[in-house]
C-alpha cells in the first residue's frame, strides 16, 4: 500500500507540474508586446483584433510590416492556409495613427477635395482607419510600395473617382521619399503622373469614364461613344506593371447629364440601345484588348468597385461620422455590378478585384459636401449656403476614404506575392 500510495503522489505532483508549464506557455505565446488603443471604437464586427509584429520606422504613422506576419487570419492555427477577406470589416476612430499624411505637405492636392484647406471645420473624418474583421491588415508601407514598384509602370485608368484614388497614392508614396528623389506632374485633369527617380518607377492617371472611345462630331458637335474602340489613352497603357481601372457612374447618367448622343458599333450609329447592352458591350472591348495586350505572368490588374454617393435620404452634408449600424444602401444599379463580374471571370488575363463599395458606403462624412470647387473654382460663402446645390456627395476629401482603397490595394498586392511564392504572408506557429 504504501507503494501504491508513493506512486499516487508522484504521479499528481508530475500532473501539477504538467499543468502549471502548459498555463504559463499559454500566457506567453499570447502576450502582446504592443497594444494600440483609441478615445473610442465604433464598428460592425465584434470579433477580437489579432495583433501583427511590425517594425517603427521613422514615420510612426506608417507601419512597416514583418513578411512572415503581415497578413494574418485569426483562425490560422486551425487552418494554416486561409486567405482573409481584407474588404470586410469594421471603422475604427484612431487619432493616434490617422491620417497616413499630412495633407499640407502634399502640394499637389487638388482644391477640389483637399476639405481641411477649404475651411472644412472638423477633421475627424480623416481619423477613422479599417480594420479586418478576418485578419489584420498591414498599414500603408510606402518604402514597401516603392520596392513592389521599382522599375515599373503603374497606371490608374477611369473616371474622377480614380484620379480622386491617384492623387491619394501620390501623397502616400509622396510623403514616403525625399521630396527631391519625386516629380509630380499635375498640369493637365486627364493625365497625371508621380515619379519616384530612384526606384525608377511612376504612377499614372489615365481620365477615361467610359473606358472605351468617345469622340465628337466636327460637323454638328455631337457626342458619339464608340463602343468597339477602346479610349485613345489605351496606347500608353501597354507595358504598366500594374493596373487599375474602374467606371460605371458615367455610363447611368441620364438627361443633361448623359455625355452622349449616339452609340456607334461595327460602324453603325446608334441612337436606342439599353444602357446594360451597351456597358455589356464596352466591357467587352476592354476585356479583348487586356487578354490580347497584357502578359498574364508579369502584370497586376485591378478592377475597382463602385464608389457609393450619398444623396437623397442618405445625404453627405453636415455628416462628421461614419454610419453606426452597419447598414448598407446603395442605388447604383446591380446590373452594372454584374456586367462587370462576369467580364472579368470571362476573361483569361486574371484580374482581381478591390471590392470597395460597401466599406466606403459606411463613410457618409467622408466627401466634400461644400468644402470644393465647382467650375474650378473654390465656392463662395453664398454658394456653402445652398448645400441641396452645390454639396458634393460623390468625390472624397483628401486625406481621406481613398486612403484606405491604396492601403487595401497594397495589401492586395502582398496577398499576390505570397501567392507568386516571393513572400510569407500567413504566419504559422
Amino acid at each position: 500500500m504504501d507503494t501504491v500510495d508513493g506512486r499516487w503522489r508522484i504521479c499528481i505532483l508530475l500532473s501539477f507540474l504538467g499543468v502549471t508549464f502548459l498555463v504559463f506557455h499559454a500566457r506567453h505565446i499570447h502576450d502582446n508586446p504592443f497594444s494600440f488603443s483609441s478615445p473610442r471604437s465604433i464598428g460592425f464586427s465584434i470579433a477580437p483584433i489579432d495583433n501583427f509584429t511590425f517594425n517603427p520606422t521613422s514615420d510612426p504613422r506608417i507601419i512597416t510590416a514583418t513578411p512572415s506576419s503581415i497578413i494574418k487570419t485569426k483562425d490560422e492555427q486551425k487552418e494554416p492556409g486561409a486567405k482573409c477577406d481584407i474588404f470586410q470589416g469594421k471603422w475604427v476612430y484612431d487619432s493616434k495613427l490617422s491620417p497616413l499624411y499630412d495633407g499640407a505637405r502634399c502640394p499637389f492636392l487638388s482644391d477640389q477635395v483637399t476639405c481641411r484647406r477649404n475651411q472644412r471645420p472638423d477633421s475627424h473624418y480623416e481619423r477613422w482607419n479599417w480594420e479586418g474583421s478576418q485578419c489584420n491588415i498591414p498599414r500603408f508601407n510606402g518604402t514597401d510600395m516603392l520596392e513592389r514598384l521599382r522599375g515599373k509602370r503603374m497606371i490608374i485608368v477611369g473616371d474622377s473617382l480614380n484620379r480622386n484614388q491617384w492623387e491619394s497614392l501620390a501623397c502616400l508614396l509622396y510623403s514616403s521619399v525625399p521630396s527631391s528623389d519625386a516629380r509630380v506632374s499635375v498640369k493637365s485633369s486627364t493625365h497625371k503622373i508621380f515619379r519616384a527617380k530612384s526606384y525608377n518607377c511612376s504612377v499614372e492617371f489615365y481620365w477615361s469614364p467610359f473606358l472605351v472611345h468617345l469622340e465628337t462630331n466636327s460637323i454638328n458637335g455631337s457626342k458619339v461613344l464608340v463602343l468597339d474602340r477602346l479610349s485613345d489613352s489605351a496606347r500608353r497603357w501597354r507595358g504598366a506593371g500594374v493596373m487599375v481601372f474602374n467606371t460605371g457612374h458615367w455610363w447611368v447618367h441620364r438627361g443633361k447629364l448623359q455625355v452622349w448622343d449616339f452609340l456607334k458599333y461595327k460602324g453603325k450609329l446608334v441612337q436606342n440601345m439599353e444602357m446594360e447592352e451597351a456597358f455589356k458591350r464596352a466591357m467587352k472591348t476592354w476585356a479583348s484588348w487586356m487578354d490580347r495586350n497584357v502578359n498574364k505572368n508579369g502584370t497586376k490588374v485591378f478592377f475597382r468597385s463602385i464608389s457609393p454617393e450619398h444623396k437623397g435620404e442618405f445625404w453627405c452634408h453636415n455628416v462628421t461620422e461614419p454610419a453606426l449600424d452597419g447598414s448598407y444602401h446603395t442605388t447604383f444599379p446591380k446590373s452594372i455590378t454584374k456586367i462587370v463580374e462576369k467580364t472579368m471571370h470571362s476573361m483569361k488575363t486574371p484580374v482581381k478585384s478591390l471590392s470597395i463599395t460597401r466599406l466606403s458606403e459606411y463613410r457618409r462624412d467622408g466627401h466634400p459636401t461644400v468644402y470644393t470647387t465647382r467650375g474650378g473654382k473654390l465656392l463662395t460663402d453664398e454658394q456653402r449656403k445652398k448645400p441641396e446645390v452645390y454639396a458634393d456627395c460623390s468625390h472624397w476629401c483628401l486625406p481621406g476614404v481613398p486612403d484606405t482603397w491604396n492601403r487595401l490595394l497594397y495589401a492586395s498586392m502582398v496577398q499576390d506575392s505570397h501567392e507568386d511564392g516571393s513572400s510569407s504572408l500567413y504566419k504559422t506557429t
